[in-house]
């Protein structure tokens, strides 16, 4: 994808770091460990987690385009409450990428799945899209998650993304750049989990690194 640097609001990191313009969304710099989307209907091979949602949360229902597709490996672990956990994490990468595909950084699937720190990043960024009237084509892979439980309302969770085969789309022309995968495709993303009173873990905190050794190829 084309990456590059758009502002974010101070309150969404600790540190002031860019928002790059990726499929998935982040900022440059890790915290601590400590400090640390609906059913997505892809039907890509090895796609979101199949968890069963936990509670009557209402959540909404997201179907992203054909030429668009999330998938999942490796996120699931056989353990109840944490394969909930991981379900409700891909559901908020998948609920961020669909407010890009309609260009709504309000949309209500996002902030479902995120809250706090998060939403605001998430916002902004979608935000960014719309004022470059881009959206995005292809396929982005999470894979490698490490899950860690604090307690039975909040986990952080560590996971790699493979941006190489999504490529930003200019929404006037219909053009797709398709700009080769370099180091920079390939993403280490750090983030926080909560669960709310509905039962739904939800996105709370979210940073990037681009090009981090443990998501290399």
């Amino acid at each position: 994808m084309n990456h590059r640097s758009l502002p974010v609001a101070a309150a969404a990191l600790t540190a002031a770091a860019a928002l790059l313009l990726t499929a998935c969304g982040g900022s440059d710099g890790m915290p601590k460990t400590n400090d640390r989307a609906a059913d997505a209907e892809q039907g890509a091979q090895k796609a979101s987690p199949t968890a069963s949602p936990s509670g009557s949360a209402g959540r909404p229902k997201i179907a992203l385009p054909s030429d668009v597709k999330d998938v999942f490996e490796g996120w699931e672990t056989g353990d109840s409450v944490k394969d909930q956990v991981l379900a409700d994490a891909a559901r908020a990468q998948t609920a961020t990428n669909y407010a890009i595909i309609k260009g709504n950084p309000e949309d209500s699937a996002m902030a479902f799945y995120r809250q706090g720190e998060a939403l605001v990043g998430g916002k902004d960024w979608v935000q960014s899209f719309v004022k470059d009237r881009l959206s995005y084509t292809g396929t982005v892979r999470y894979f490698a998650p490490d899950l860690t439980m604090f307690d039975d309302r909040s986990a952080s969770l560590v996971f790699c993304v493979d941006e190489s085969k999504a490529y930003n789309k200019d929404l006037k022309t219909g053009e797709v750049e398709k700009t080769p995968a370099t180091d920079n495709s390939y993403v280490l993303y750090d983030t926080r989990l909560e669960k709310n009173k509905e039962g739904v873990w939800q996105t709370t905190r979210l940073v990037s690194r681009r090009g981090h050794d443990k998501c290399a190829p």
